[in-house]
């Protein structure tokens, strides 16, 4: 009898460590911004904390501060770190290296529209600029699907970004936008996913906060 459990590969999904950008309260998306002490320390710890799992992969985002990330989590492990776009940050165009708030105030009026939207109205909200949640889950479902039967019976360590993270969260059914609040995916946490390349199954995570608010917080 075939072992059902064989086809699955094993992700552990991880958002990058603190940036200079997270500190200054700046939008990163596709610019980049250097971890700082702090979020190299956190790369360090879940490096520690996930020493006794042999991954067969690392893939990481393009963008520095992830790259930097993963190869500080497999520093002891001598494993290559392969790029790909498909993991960055949602773009947020113009307004990328501003204030979060020049962004709020600009699109006050689609903002207050978007947050009357029911969630499955939400992902294919586009801001001017900025890449939906529909399209981020475009490339990154995409990626997920491939490695996932590239790697079946394995386990890969994935390093991305927050806004990635959450609109997977909300994607696969682990809460609502109120639930999982912009704030809610913290530095150096993650997601443990099992997948057949078909379908996707949360088996745990770290450092993401559920919120019971009824609304987005911005």
């Amino acid at each position: 009898m075939k072992n059902i459990s064989a086809l699955y590969c094993t992700f552990y999904i991880v958002r990058h460590g603190e940036t200079e950008w997270n500190v200054e309260g700046l939008l990163q998306g596709h610019s980049d911004s250097t971890l700082t002490e702090k979020g190299a320390n956190q790369a360090k710890f879940l490096g520690e904390k996930l020493k006794n799992i042999h991954f067969d992969a690392v893939f990481s985002s393009d963008s520095i501060r992830a790259v930097k990330t993963a190869e500080i989590i497999t520093m002891e492990k001598n494993l290559a770190v392969t790029t790909t776009k498909l993991l960055r940050e949602r773009a947020f165009g113009k307004f990328e290296g501003k204030k979060y708030s020049v962004f709020a105030d600009e699109l006050k009026d689609l903002l207050k529209e978007f947050e009357a939207l029911p969630d499955n109205r939400k992902k294919s909200y586009k801001f001017p600029e900025v890449e939906s949640d529909e399209e981020i889950m475009g490339r990154f479902i995409t990626f997920l699907r491939e490695t996932a039967v590239a790697y079946q019976n394995k386990t890969v360590l994935v390093v991305t970004h927050g806004g990635v993270m959450r609109a997977l969260l909300v994607h696969l059914g682990y809460g609502t936008y109120a639930q999982i609040q912009p704030t809610s995916v913290k530095n150096g946490s993650y997601i443990k996913l099992e997948s057949d390349g078909i379908d996707f199954f949360i088996k745990e995570t770290k450092g993401v906060l559920k919120s019971t608010l009824d609304k987005v917080e911005y």
